[in-house]
This record gives C-alpha cells, sequence and structure tokens, in this order.
C-alpha cells in the first residue's frame, strides 16, 4: 500500500501529554509513529515544525440547519467552518425543517451530506412521544447518531415533556441518548410571566437555574429506573455539577459544556452582545462559569461540544424574546480551548481527551481517538505562535460572526487533515468534500 502523508516534525498531543513524533499516514489511518520517519518514495510531506499536533476534534452538537433553514447555515458552509476550525467529524442535531423524526429524513440528510459535507458526520434522530417505540429500531440505521431528546421546548417543534413519554424513549433502544434538559412546565410558566419590552438580559431568569435543575434530576432518577445511558448537554450551572457529583452515577451519565458557557458570563456578555449571545440554557453568571471550568479539568464534563447554532444578524436584532436563541461557535472551539491553556486552566492533553476521546466513547464511534496506529488519520496542525484578536474575516460559517470577535486567542488551526488528505490548509478550503458517514459500535 503507498503512503498517504507524512507528518513531520511536530509535537504529537494526546491523552498522555505532548512529545516530538512523526506521524506516518497509509490508506487514510496512521501506519506508524515516531521521531525521524523517513518518507517512502514518492510520499508527500506535511512540515509541521513548530507545530503541535492534534486528532481531528469531534463536535457532537451541531446544527446546521438544512434542510429548511439554509438562509442560516448549510451541510457545505457548517462543514467548511468545523474543518476551519480543526473539527474533522460532526454529529447533527435533528431540528431541522421537516424535523430529523424518521428514517426517511436521516436518509434525506445523508444524501445532502454526500459530496458536499467536508468533514466525517452523523445525524441524530429526534424523539417524540409519536415515534418513542420506533426508536430502537431505527438508532441503528447507517449515519444515525442516536436519539436526541428535548425535554423543553428550544428551537423547532421537538418536545418530549413529560416522565411517561421521556420514559417510553429510554426503554426503546440501547444507545446512550443525548439530552436537552429543562423543564418545560417551567418555562412555560415563566415565559407566562414575562413582562412586554423585557431587555435579553432577563434571559438567564427565564430559563432559569430551577428549570434546568428540575429537569435533570428528573433524568437522572429516569436514566436509573430504566438502566438506559444518557448524555446531558450544555450544562449551564454549578448547581447541575453539584447534583452530577452528588449522585455519581459513572458512565449511566455523560456530560458536556460549550465554550459559550466556559467563556462568556452574564450580565456583561448581555450588555456587549445584546440577543447574539441569547443561547438555550442561558449563559448564566461567573460562578457558573467557574463551576462549569472546574468540573470540566476535573472530569466531571466529559465532552466539549460547540452548540453551533447560527442565526442572521437580522434575526438576532429583533426584539426579545421574539430574537432566536443559538450562537455560531464550531470554527472558534478549539481557539477558545488554547487560550484556556494559555491561561492555565486547561491542558493541551486535556483538550483531547474532552474534544476527542470523550465524544468517540459517549457516542460510539468507531475508528476515531488518540492518534495510534490504525484509528484514522484525521489530524489538526496548530500554530502557538499565532496568537491575537479574532478578527471577523476568518470566520466562514455562514452567520459571519462571532461574540468572541476581538477576544485574544492563543494559537489558531492552520491545517485540517481527514484521513490523510489536507482538507484545509492557511485559511483555504483543498479538494473537493471528503466527508463520509461515521460508523458507531
Amino acid at each position: 500500500m503507498s503512503a498517504d502523508l507524512l507528518v513531520k516534525g511536530g509535537r504529537v498531543v494526546s491523552a498522555a501529554g505532548a512529545r516530538a513524533t512523526d506521524i506516518l499516514v497509509q490508506g487514510g489511518r496512521v501506519a506508524a509513529l515516531g521521531q525521524d520517519l523517513v518518507p517512502p518514495p514518492g510520499c508527500p510531506v506535511l512540515d509541521a515544525s513548530g507545530k503541535l499536533v492534534l486528532p481531528g476534534l469531534i463536535d457532537a452538537h451541531v446544527h446546521f440547519r438544512e434542510p429548511g433553514l439554509e438562509h442560516k447555515e448549510d451541510l457545505a458552509s457548517g462543514s467548511l467552518a468545523a474543518v476551519a476550525g480543526g473539527v474533522t467529524s460532526f454529529l447533527e442535531m435533528p431540528n431541522t425543517r421537516p424535523p430529523t423524526v424518521d428514517p426517511e429524513a436521516l436518509a434525506g440528510k445523508l444524501r445532502r451530506a454526500a459530496l458536499r459535507a467536508r468533514a466525517d458526520h452523523a445525524f441524530f434522530l429526534g424523539a417524540t412521544a409519536e415515534n418513542a417505540e420506533r426508536l430502537a429500531e431505527w438508532e441503528t440505521l447507517p449515519g444515525c447518531a442516536g436519539v436526541k431528546v428535548f425535554m423543553g421546548a428550544s428551537t423547532g417543534s421537538l418536545l418530549v415533556g413529560d416522565d411517561a413519554a421521556l420514559e417510553r424513549v429510554l426503554r426503546s433502544g440501547k444507545r446512550r441518548v443525548a439530552v436537552h434538559a429543562e423543564d418545560e412546565a417551567r418555562l412555560a410558566e415563566r415565559r407566562a410571566a414575562l413582562a412586554r419590552g423585557a431587555p435579553v438580559s432577563v434571559h438567564p431568569q427565564v430559563r432559569d437555574v430551577e428549570c434546568a435543575l428540575r429537569a435533570t434530576r428528573r433524568l437522572l432518577d429516569l436514566a436509573e429506573r430504566t438502566g438506559r445511558r444518557v448524555h446531558l448537554l450544555h450544562l449551564s450551572s454549578a448547581e447541575e455539577v453539584a447534583l452530577l457529583r452528588e449522585r455519581d452515577l459513572g458512565d449511566l451519565v455523560t456530560s458536556e459544556v460549550t465554550p459559550n458557557h466556559l467563556f462568556l458570563a452574564a450580565p456583561g456578555c448581555y450588555a456587549e452582545h445584546g440577543a447574539r449571545v441569547q443561547m438555550n440554557p442561558p449563559v448564566r453568571e461567573e460562578r457558573h462559569r467557574e463551576a462549569l471550568r472546574q468540573a470540566l479539568a476535573e472530569g466531571v464534563i466529559t465532552c466539549v461540544g460547540s452548540d453551533h447554532a447560527p442565526h442572521t444578524l437580522a434575526e438576532k436584532a429583533r426584539p426579545y424574546p421574539e430574537s432566536p436563541s443559538g450562537i455560531p461557535g464550531v470554527q472558534t472551539t478549539l481557539p477558545l480551548l488554547l487560550t484556556a491553556v494559555r491561561d492555565g486552566w486547561l491542558s493541551a492533553a486535556q483538550i483531547v481527551e474532552r474534544c476527542v476521546l470523550g465524544p468517540a466513547a459517549a457516542n460510539g464511534i468507531r475508528g476515531k481517538g488518540d492518534l495510534a496506529v490504525g484509528v484514522d488519520a484525521d489530524l489538526v496542525l496548530v500554530d502557538p505562535r499565532e496568537r491575537g484578536p479574532l478578527e471577523r474575516e476568518r470566520l466562514v460559517s455562514r452567520a459571519g460572526y462571532s461574540p468572541y470577535e476581538g477576544v485574544e486567542l492563543a494559537g489558531w488551526p492552520v491545517t485540517t487533515v481527514l484521513r490523510g488528505t489536507i482538507v484545509f490548509d492557511r485559511s483555504e478550503p483543498r479538494g473537493l468534500p471528503l466527508g463520509r458517514p461515521l460508523s458507531f459500535a
């Protein structure tokens, strides 16, 4: 078998740390690692001198808006933003128009992604009271990332708000279920009490900590009762972290935090950015941010997912609460986490643990992980010397904006490799889209 690529002279980052290592790729997979590897005849060489080499990130929580909302984003533009940020695999959520709630809708997304997605991919099926009994059959379909549950109304029409319906979902199937945990009954009460003309800064009070905590407690009770593994999405509060520590349910429960809950804090972010930082669940005060950072560093929270959810600036300019919730971010996750490394509350090895190993394990993704012989050769080269404020011109998502514009970042992904082929290099996509469906254990 001929060699695809030799990545030479970089420092390879794994969960064990960083060391000077060359990587030889054959047939799209890592064939050898070691110092001073000699390229076989005709093998192209990628010079990684002065660079960190990380496994390609897995973003298990994106909303690429296709079908039905392509004016915000589509699979081509969203996956371009992914590889520009060093993300080589993504799992996309079901709240599109129409929602992904049956095999036909899933197959439609896979057809749309073929020859257009620049990263490897899979799509969640959305749970409803109507399809609960079919999910066990459907969750094993090719290209299915698993089942997603919305316990509280967020975006789109998907909702499993009561415990009886949620238990039916959890008893239908075996794969881990991804859950947006906000209590719908409390949400309805607080939305009804919202004063006319209220500013977006009240969003964390409308969708308050108790709203998240009630739903999370209900979910953990049902997970214990049914024995079904669950994945808590976008934790937003210190109280949820304390509950996870208290219950200590091991692998029955894994969890995720977004960069937005790690790097933004109320009330200042609302004063500066308004509805551009409105998301569900909300960005909360500093004490929550600090608790989430600590939990991520300690491994209580096992994954980072961007929850990339773009809207147009015109939509974001609507008066609250008509302004939609969601923040773009698939391209900026890695630079922000590199900044956390600079600031001393995260390590480069922990980026690999939380952005590659954690999502792969939680979702049962095959062939992805630490750079080792036999795994897919998905790589991202980071230049730690490329520091400075984030400029809007770097952003390739259709949204075209970020709340982190002007933030001093400590490193930037410069080259992204998917299964041994360079797919993004120095601010430009390379070649045709090569993304293909992920496979699962």
